[in-house]
């Protein structure tokens, strides 16, 4: 053999060695690297691509107690191409899922694969069907797994807990905060099935699991909860307000124990509701606060050496005239300590510490105790409330703001200041969520307690606590909100209410009580809000609406944290509200 033809055999075993080496890379990239893909796409086209939906997380109370869970349930779908008697089928699926035969069997002319008839079909009814169908040999309807969401204690926590939309997104509450935690990732499998419909055998290697989403652990404990939403029930069919708020939080976590308002709704049937049942007022609403602001001028005054426990404050004998106009005290007063400023509720002696402060440094003490800011309450829509920089006050304010007029917070503000006087002078963020927790229960991702900044010394909280704890003694002005057997600290709240027309309006006023108990060692603060209650005008104050629910909500509190009594047993006073009720009912 020469070597030109050598050269040609070399030549053209090269190039057939070449083109067997690149249809062997080309299979082995078919079969290896693309395997996957091209599975998926045959798949696609002889197969049907199942959703295996994540179990959205449970959302519980602090105790375990669940708060939202999954109701299981099914959606029955139709491969029309496997239906042989169309007519009796649908005259059957309609019977038993309430659907219309003839639009059923129009549906099943159309030769379609997949066709939704209903979802949300509870699995006995399910069963029924498909064991009819059995017997009478009729093929074609299948179901797919899905779940609804169910709030178990119906609508109460309702404005906390919050609901779902037609698309599984949460709306409102922890459902709409954690959305993204609590759904998961869904997963899928392709399956297959023969002319009769029966399945072969699914793509085992396609499967994807889902990832169910995790739960939400509150810091809400229902049976406190139960306490609260009882005296909110009570309270707003007797007063007939046209909202009442009430918080319980522990003041040294700040912990939300209990929150509620009227009016609610119940997040099982929110389309039920009305727009006003649906607003979560303890964070959305803006109220004047009235007499539960004085603990910031107090407070403020003492810790900055503007007065001390034995000043005494000049007042007026209850008319104080500045800036052209008359600043009134329920009762004349002539000199008053800062304590008896704070017990007797004295306007013109809380305008005076606010003078003697002047308006930069009080208004830094307003900010201080958390008002004019969000808080950072893991639930949406909160408001920051409107606190006006002295910039823009004008000659009135400085007097008005300490009685707490001339500024608008929300009542989450309100019990989260009087926490600051409660656990020793530290602004807590209040926090609804204690932790995050694996569908397994293995793996929880805690928050912990988060001090968003030290107002005051403790020297000083304790001083304006022992005023506070006598505001509800003998001569003060929340003797209602006594508990037998405790020491209870708290201050009334009493405002005329703003109209939206600018201005107030005449005859609605906005009462409230905040405090907490035992006053020697606090385990709760309580914030009792009414809302323009329809009572005569010499009983709408702070101290005979809101004091009375107060002393309710702490007595049955003390009782389930089990509280020992420090004080001996008195008879409490009846207010007059239920003095006027008592009387009625005796009269019919």
């Amino acid at each position: 053999m020469n070597k030109v033809d050598r050269t040609r055999i070399i030549v053209a075993s090269a190039v057939a060695s070449a083109i067997f080496t690149a249809f062997s890379a080309r299979l082995v990239h078919i079969h290896i690297t693309k395997h996957e893909e091209y599975s998926r796409i045959a798949a696609d086209k002889h197969s049907k691509r199942q959703i295996i939906r994540a179990k959205r997380g449970m959302i519980l109370d602090r105790n375990g107690e669940i708060l939202a869970a999954n109701l299981p349930v099914r959606t029955i779908f139709a491969d029309a191409s496997h239906i042989t008697n169309p007519q009796e089928l649908a005259t059957l699926a309609a019977s038993r899922l309430s659907l219309d035969a003839a639009e059923l069997a129009e549906k099943f002319a159309s030769g379609k694969k997949y066709i939704v008839l209903k979802r949300q079909v509870p699995e006995q009814l399910t069963l029924d069907l498909f064991e009819e169908m059995q017997s009478r040999r009729l093929r074609g309807l299948y179901s797919e797994k899905d779940s609804i969401r169910t709030y178990p204690n119906g609508s109460m926590l309702g404005h906390v807990i919050g609901f779902l939309n037609h698309e599984r997104k949460g709306i409102q509450g922890i459902e709409r905060t954690f959305d993204a935690e609590l759904t998961g990732t869904d997963g899928y499998r392709y399956i297959e099935r023969d002319r009769t419909g029966r399945e072969i055998v699914p793509y085992r290697g396609l499967e994807e699991e889902p990832e169910n989403g995790q739960n939400i652990r509150l810091t809400i404990d229902m049976h406190l909860q139960a306490i609260l939403e009882e005296e909110l029930d009570a309270t707003y069919k007797e007063l007939r307000p046209e909202t009442v708020t009430a918080i319980l939080v522990d003041p040294h976590t700040g912990g939300i124990l209990a929150m509620g308002s009227r009016p609610t709704f119940d997040p099982n049937n929110p389309g039920e509701a009305k727009p006003e049942q649906m607003k979560n007022r303890a964070i959305i609403d803006m109220v004047e606060p009235g007499s539960t602001f004085k603990i910031v001028v107090a407070a403020g005054a003492l810790n900055e050496g503007t007065v001390d426990e034995k000043t005494s404050i000049f007042c007026e004998n209850g008319r104080f005239v500045y800036a052209g106009r008359t600043l009134r005290d329920h009762h004349g007063y002539a000199q008053m300590s800062v304590r008896d400023i704070l017990v007797k509720s004295s306007n013109i002696g809380s305008a005076k510490m606010a003078l003697m402060m002047g308006a930069d440094k009080y208004y830094e003490y307003v900010r201080r105790f958390g008002f004019g800011e969000r808080l950072g309450i893991e639930l949406p829509g909160e408001i920051a409330g409107l606190v006006h920089p002295p910039s823009r006050w004008d000659k009135l304010t400085i007097t008005r703001m300490p009685m707490g007029h001339a500024v608008a917070v929300t009542p989450l503000q309100i019990a989260m200041s009087m926490s600051v006087i409660a656990n020793g002078g530290k602004l807590m963020s209040p926090r609804i969520v204690q932790s995050l927790e694996s569908p397994q229960g293995r793996e929880k991702t805690m928050k912990a307690p988060l001090v968003i900044r030290n107002v005051v010394p403790e020297k000083t909280a304790r001083f304006v606590g022992n005023a506070l704890s006598a505001v509800t003694q003998p001569g003060g002005t929340a003797t209602y909100a006594r508990v037998t057997g405790f020491n209870v600290a708290g201050k009334t709240g009493t405002a005329q209410k703003v109209s939206p027309n600018g201005g107030y309006a005449a005859g609605k006023y906005v009462v409230s009580f905040s405090g907490f108990m035992p006053a020697e060692d606090p385990r709760f603060v309580c914030l009792v809000i009414v809302d323009d209650a329809k009572v005569a005008s010499n009983l709408n104050y702070g101290g005979t609406l809101a004091a009375p629910v107060f002393s309710r909500i702490a007595e049955k509190t003390a009782r389930y944290m089990n509280l020992t009594p420090t004080l001996p047993a008195i008879p409490l006073l009846d207010s007059p509200l239920a003095k006027i009720e008592n009387a009625t009912q005796k009269t019919h």
